[in-house]
């Protein structure tokens, strides 16, 4: 927790002790499922929850946006944002079961409201959304293919609406035919060696009705 309010300053109690609450919980499911590895249990807030919690040093949520999370595995980016943007709402969606039976498990013992959770392949998730995130499940060309027709029409954040996607390494032939793409490195905001070659990249997308 301490890593947490190191960076994000002003939590609420309640905003605490749900991110409190994470390591439990990721703790008692992981015995029973395994979603996230050894390793990464034990640095849950590095690994995890503050690599989420980067999108939101890039773009703050406002009241009432809608953000889907693809490919949310056992819940990261969505569940750690949706803790910070309790008025912002997640969709969290992932085609594999399990996954999704671990997230909808944390999301209840939280009690998030602001969480919907569905066990399917994106391209069969209908709606519009401000933002699209994830967290590296697909390289940038079958991701934009997988979210086409999803993006929202109004724009309502400083960033254009798209997709927020948290990904490492050298990007530039994956993004090499998406020049209006921008990259922001975690080390700006982050000075954990962690992060040394973490990224967010937007990627605004243009509404088709």
């Amino acid at each position: 927790m301490e890593l947490l309010r190191k960076y994000f300053d002003g939590l609420s109690p309640q905003q605490i002790a749900h991110f409190e609450q994470l390591e439990e919980l990721y703790k008692d499911w992981n015995l029973k499922i395994n979603v996230v590895s050894r390793k990464d249990i034990d640095e849950l807030y590095l690994r995890h929850v503050l690599h989420s919690l980067g999108i939101a040093k890039v773009q703050k949520f406002k009241p009432n946006a809608n953000i889907l999370d693809v490919g949310t595995g056992g819940g990261f980016p969505g569940i750690p944002l949706a803790i910070l943007f309790p008025e912002t709402n997640f969709h969290l969606v992932d085609s594999i079961g399990k996954k999704m039976k671990v997230v909808e498990e944390v999301t209840a013992g939280l009690g998030l409201q602001n969480v919907k959770t569905t066990n399917d392949r994106v391209e069969n998730i209908d709606g519009h959304y401000d933002f699209i995130i994830s967290r590296a499940v697909a390289a940038m060309p079958t991701f934009v293919r997988w979210t086409k027709g999803k993006i929202a029409k109004k724009n309502n954040h400083e960033l254009k609406n798209g997709i927020l996607y948290l990904k490492g390494g050298d990007l530039s032939e994956e993004l090499n035919d998406y020049q209006t793409a921008k990259i922001y490195n975690l080390t700006d905001y982050f000075e954990e060696d962690f992060f040394e070659t973490k990224k967010v990249v937007h990627l605004p997308l243009k509404y088709k009705g």
